[in-house]
């Protein structure tokens, strides 16, 4: 099985558990003036900073000390970031965050931080040369002594930007132009550290957080909420609660599919699981966060052209692809109209770089081109299995899932002309974590 797969699954265990991370609390040490010393964010921590780098991992800053992920105990800054410490007078950073500017290799995903007037540039956890600098050499017009900063990418914002927050004063920095334009957000928290994650933006202030629209400000739904039950493991918090692993022999999925971006999506009852890349890793959500129409579940899933199709019962629901997925006007529409067939839908698949969605219905699949107007079956061929679940195409080929067991093919057309289904291969708890 190819690891791209592999890594799907152990997305598709954290989705069991409600997304909250399978990992022990804060760890205490042995020595007891050391574990005085040590900051608990569990105990309710106002960061000062808070930022992942180029691999992904999250930082969290709290005076000379972080946490690295959404567990595990504090440790010194300058453990990861050597010149973190007092000699160099960066006893703690005022704000932080991972640059994204894919124009400019030489910035794209260095972690930049502030303190003071002062910024430094890290790559690889290495300082680079010629910092620190004063904070206009690098960001012109953006001021000194900041609360928080996080990065905006094109299409969340006009254009690849940084955001800089001091008291309730916003200030948008255009990273290409170094232009700097200045909004007040009196109606936000004033943030001490802030994240994006998820084309999601949060301001942290106290042990709280508060998510809000990056161009705007404005705050929809229940805010604040406490950190402590959605970034990080601490005991009482969370939402995993007393959840034991599931057996692998009860593994089910309903649908999977990769979009043009990357982005790759399994479904599972009214949970979905995406992955961004290995770097950033895998993360749950309730499918109504997203797509609110398919809110209790899918029969199948498929990507093309920017575009997620989502089959459900009789009908096809298209959403645009992008920071946010829209239902494209006009839908749903009728499986008879949208793809030219009927009747209840086990999985579907489009191949890299194909115009054919393949779309299977118990022992069957037929061929759909997607260019042709109207869309009608081009090619309809028995299966040497059926009851599939779910099924996914990716450069080393196809896998068909069936409950805890997966088949896999080289091609389309080993798997549409073959005649004897080939042994599956089950599941296994190195796999995903599951329970043997």
């Amino acid at each position: 099985m190819e690891l791209f797969t592999k890594i799907l699954f152990l997305c598709l265990a954290l989705a069991l558990t409600n997304g909250a991370p399978a990992a022990p609390q804060d760890a205490a040490v042995d020595d007891g003036d050391a574990l005085a010393a040590l900051p608990d964010r569990c105990a309710g921590i106002e960061f000062d900073a808070i930022a992942p780098d180029e691999e992904g991992d999250t930082f969290f800053f709290k005076g000379g000390h972080l946490w690295k992920g959404y567990h595990g105990a504090a440790q010194l800054s300058n453990e990861s970031f050597k010149e973190l410490d007092d000699i160099h007078h960066i006893g703690h950073v005022d704000a932080a965050f991972r640059m994204h500017n894919k124009d400019n290799p030489d910035d794209h995903d260095h972690i930049y931080f502030f303190l003071d007037d002062k910024v430094f540039s890290y790559y690889n956890h290495t300082l680079e040369d010629g910092y620190p600098k004063e904070i206009q050499e690098d960001f012109p017009g953006v001021p000194t002594h900041l609360d928080a900063a996080v990065e905006c990418p094109k299409g969340e914002c006009k254009g690849d930007s940084v955001l800089f927050f001091k008291g309730q004063d916003v200030h948008f920095y255009d990273i290409a132009t170094k232009t700097v334009k200045t909004k007040t957000w009196s109606h936000l928290p004033a943030c001490t550290s802030a994240l994006r994650w998820l084309e999601n933006y949060y301001c942290f202030h106290g042990h709280n957080f508060t998510k809000f629209n990056p161009l705007s400000g404005e705050v929809t739904g229940a805010y604040p909420k406490d950190a402590r039950n959605y970034f990080m493991t601490c005991p009482n918090f969370g939402h995993g609660g007393d959840y034991k692993g599931r057996k692998c022999s009860d593994v089910k999925l309903d649908a999977i599919t990769s979009d043009d971006g990357g982005k790759s999506y399994l479904f599972a009852g009214p949970i979905y699981m995406r992955l961004d890349s290995h770097r950033d890793g895998f993360h749950a959500f309730p499918i109504v966060r997203n797509w609110k129409e398919v809110a209790r579940g899918v029969d199948a899933i498929f990507s093309y052209t920017d575009k997620i199709y989502f089959i459900k019962d009789d009908q096809v629901y298209i959403y645009k692809e992008g920071a946010h997925y829209t239902l494209i006007e006009g839908y749903p529409k009728t499986l008879k109209e949208e793809l030219g067939i009927e009747g209840r839908v086990d999985a579907a698949f489009v191949c890299p770089n194909e115009h054919t969605v393949h779309i299977i219905q118990g022992s069957r699949i037929r061929d759909v081109d997607l260019t042709a107007t109207p869309r009608v079956v081009t090619l309809d061929l028995p299966l040497p299995l059926s009851d599939i679940d779910a099924a996914l195409c990716g450069a080393e080929g196809i896998n068909l899932f069936k409950g805890s067991e997966y088949y896999s093919y080289e091609s389309t057309k080993i798997l549409s002309t073959g005649r004897i289904a080939l042994n599956p291969q089950k599941i296994t708890s190195a796999m995903m974590g599951c329970q043997d």
